[in-house]
């Protein structure tokens, strides 16, 4: 029995590999998340304001500025410049507003 050389079937299955990524990353299936790519929405919490009673927060503000937007609640980053996103609730969907 003769001896077979691995090496070539080791480089073909690395080299597929390869080829396989590059070609998802080019055609946009391929997405590398970074921090600063997204705020988590679990971040916000909204306060539900009644009548009569009091409710307390911070004197200090976000780092997040919020902005209506063709009726769409868009939020920038004040910290990360370029960062923005829409705000969505659960179920993805926007956040509406009025714009005035």
């Amino acid at each position: 029995m003769s001896e077979r050389n691995l090496i070539p079937f080791i480089l073909t299955g690395i080299g597929s590999v390869c080829a396989t990524v590059a070609v998802l990353g080019y055609y946009g299936y391929l997405h590398v998340a970074k921090p600063e790519d997204a705020l988590l929405l679990s971040e916000f919490t909204m306060l539900k304001t009644i009548p009569g009673e009091d409710y307390k927060v911070s004197l200090k503000p976000a780092s997040q500025v919020a902005q209506c937007i063709d009726g769409v609640l868009v939020l920038f980053d004040m910290e990360q410049k370029g960062l923005s996103g829409v705000l969505v609730d659960a179920r993805k969907q926007a956040v509406r507003c009025n714009q005035e």
